[in-house]
């Protein structure tokens, strides 16, 4: 297993719309071991494949308290999602130390293939069902601050910016 580099937000790379996963085989099996390492290592509960820049249709969720209980979804569609809304704080692995409100379903119905290949239909609801709306955007491209104001998202932009640099890294990467 090895840790791999998280995208950060505002690299263009976040805005790739991944793939479907071709076959589950042992390259994809590794990735999903990667994956959790990295996002168990960087205490997150989330990552996407788009976000460790692999184009794929492959998400690790572990919301669990203990930090034991890895969801795999790979190749996954929402299949229901409920009218009923809420405004939770999101944050994510790809903008650190940025936290904002948004607007997502309390329930989603996902049908995903697990880490084996089998395909299985999640129903979920709380921190998981805002989890799984928030890794899927990733797939689509879509980072978190996109639902913010203007006036916000260039706010955070600027400021991951002047930490890049502040870091000597550089713009993209």
């Amino acid at each position: 297993m090895a840790l791999l580099s998280i995208l950060q937000y505002p690299d263009p790379k976040l805005h790739t719309l991944a793939r479907p996963v071709a076959a589950v085989d042992a390259r994809i099996r590794s990735l999903i071991q990667d994956m959790l390492e990295t996002m168990y290592d960087a205490n997150g509960i989330g990552l996407a494949a788009t976000q460790v820049n692999v184009h794929e249709r492959l998400v690790v969720i572990d919301v669990s308290e203990e930090r034991n209980e890895p969801l795999v979804l790979i190749n996954p569609d929402i299949v229901w999602a409920s009218e009923e809304r809420v405004v939770n704080d999101e944050g994510c692995l790809s903008v650190p130390g940025i936290y904002d409100g948004v607007e997502r379903s309390t329930q989603v119905k996902v049908s995903a293939l697990d880490g084996e290949g089998v395909v299985r239909t999640i129903e979920a609801e709380g921190l998981l069902a805002v989890c799984i709306q928030h890794e899927m955007d990733h797939l689509k491209g879509k980072v978190f601050v996109e639902y913010l104001s203007p006036l916000k998202r260039n706010r955070i932009k600027s400021k991951m910016l002047k930490t890049r640099r502040a870091l000597g890294k550089s713009d993209e990467a």
